[in-house]
């Protein structure tokens, strides 16, 4: 198996935890927050989205999905356009509110197309080069991309177990 077959298999498997955790819920349920302070399924899936999105943009050379498809717009959430959710407080979070999962799937989709056909043109011997010299030791692109993969997992998951309490409740 190639490297960048392995990388779009787990951005695949985002995109089915994303759905499932996303399915058939009304505004409501996306925007609960089981003790009322943390986080939201739509925060944490828009926020996985941003961060993917970011990231993918910065290693790849290209402007974001968020705003290049004009889904900043769709959103019209009260922050910079650059804002990905990074550092946000459980104010910022009550401010992501959608009315349905399909405006989070589509800006996800978007962002995972562009995801994929970035990955499949990555040789293995491109994982090697730095993307980011402000950490120590600088950070590669094997790194950069493993990272996002982590991070949308864990995010994807928590959201998965909202839902799961909320429907239980």
């Amino acid at each position: 198996m190639k490297s960048s077959d392995l990388l779009a298999d787990a951005f695949s498997r985002i995109q089915e935890t994303v759905y499932e955790a996303v399915e058939d819920l009304g505004a409501d349920e996306l925007s609960a927050r089981i003790d009322g302070r943390g986080n939201s399924i739509a925060w944490l899936v828009w926020h996985l989205t941003r961060i993917q999105d970011d990231h993918i943009a910065d290693v790849a050379g290209t402007e974001q999905i968020w705003t290049a498809q004009g889904w900043a717009n769709r959103f019209a959430l009260p922050f910079p356009a650059a804002s990905t959710g990074y550092g946000h407080t459980p104010a910022d979070v009550a401010k992501v509110r959608v009315d349905s999962p399909s405006l989070l799937t589509g800006y996800y989709d978007a962002v995972h197309e562009h995801t994929v056909r970035y990955v499949h043109g990555v040789s293995a011997a491109a994982l090697d080069r730095i993307v980011d010299e402000s950490w120590t030791p600088p950070v590669t692109l094997g790194v950069r991309l493993v990272s996002v993969i982590a991070d949308d997992l864990q995010h994807a998951g928590q959201a998965a177990f909202i839902r799961g309490v909320l429907r239980r409740m």
